[in-house]
């Protein structure tokens, strides 16, 4: 058995069982990729992958089984490297974090600035993509990190940590009925024709849970998963907006009026997301207390030390969450 295929292995399953993606990010060849597996199969005396041909359709119950163990060990050998560099003193690599577009446009750009000014050699990749993408993503270890505001219970394989919590604001354009600054209740709300988060975005799930609770049934006009456009239908007068409240900008928005509607829905909470078993290098530790400064570089080693459910929900009960 060689790393060589471990890697091929982990590479197709992350790649969607697409085997020339695998090659090209391993700057190989297709057949040599599937030689390695076949050759790690007839080794092994058991089929990984399921078939329809050539071409692979899915995971057998051993291979699930192989590829937990298989990316335990790529995750050992990251770990070995990011041990080396860390005592050897070098400083230089990349953070690769994934997550939605709120987090990359309204609260992320001071992190990222202070992170690169702290670290000039290390390089910050970016990817973007919905919340079970982002989560997707770290839990296959393509990135490093991911940072969203849904809960997603499908990935055990991830330790979560609170990073603050939100509530949402209701935009309206000027001239509407909404607009003399008086309070709004769910009621008012279900009047008007609803400009909001996709389901799956920026806590979709508490605005429907808060007017089901009332018996009452919005009228969601439009869904987007950006708050700009979302503010752009406002302004086109084709409803009225309800977005996260860390995504208005009173500079940028005030063309329109907000209103504080956070006794109307309970609040989220962002957070940032971790694969277990990883060694983070310092820098990581770094961009993770800027982003969130109750997370010192102390819970965080004592978090991913203890990863089991009930001694990570003892350490993030004591947290002093911020509230955005």
């Amino acid at each position: 058995m060689k790393l060589q295929q471990i890697k091929y292995l982990v590479g197709i399953v992350s790649n969607d069982l697409n085997v020339s993606k695998t090659a090209d990010k391993f700057f190989t060849s297709q057949p040599g990729v599937s030689r390695q597996i076949k050759l790690l199969e007839e080794e092994l005396n058991v089929d990984i992958f399921e078939r329809n041909g050539r071409l692979l359709t899915g995971l057998t119950p051993v291979g699930n089984a192989i590829l937990d163990m298989a990316s335990e060990v790529l995750d050992r050998v990251n770990n070995i490297k990011s041990v080396a560099k860390e005592f050897s003193g070098e400083i230089s690599g990349k953070l690769t974090i994934a997550t939605t577009h709120t987090q990359a446009r309204y609260v992320l750009p001071r992190t990222i600035m202070h992170f690169t000014n702290m670290h000039e050699s290390v390089g910050f990749h970016l990817k973007q993509g919905n919340p079970y993408q982002a989560f997707e993503m770290v839990s296959k270890g393509m990135v490093d990190f991911a940072i969203a505001s849904e809960a997603m219970d499908d990935f055990s394989n991830l330790i979560i940590f609170p990073c603050y919590s939100w509530n949402r604001l209701v935009l309206v354009k000027r001239d509407h009925p909404l607009a003399s600054g008086a309070p709004i209740t769910l009621e008012q709300l279900s009047k008007y024709p609803l400009v909001t988060y996709e389901n799956g975005f920026s806590g979709r799930y508490q605005l429907n849970n808060a007017f089901q609770k009332a018996g009452l049934e919005p009228t969601i006009m439009l869904t987007a998963s950006d708050a700009d456009i979302i503010k752009a239908y406002v302004k086109m007068d084709l409803g009225v907006g309800v977005i996260a409240s860390v995504a208005y900008d009173p500079d940028d928005d005030c063309d329109l009026v907000s209103i504080d509607v956070r006794e109307l829905f309970d609040d989220c909470v962002a957070k940032i997301a971790i694969r277990k078993g990883v060694s983070l290098r310092s820098y990581m530790y770094d961009f993770i207390e800027i982003f969130s400064p109750h997370l010192s570089r102390d819970i965080v080693e004592r978090t991913l030390a203890k990863p089991s459910s009930e001694e990570v929900f003892s350490i993030m009960h004591k947290l002093d969450i911020p509230h955005y």
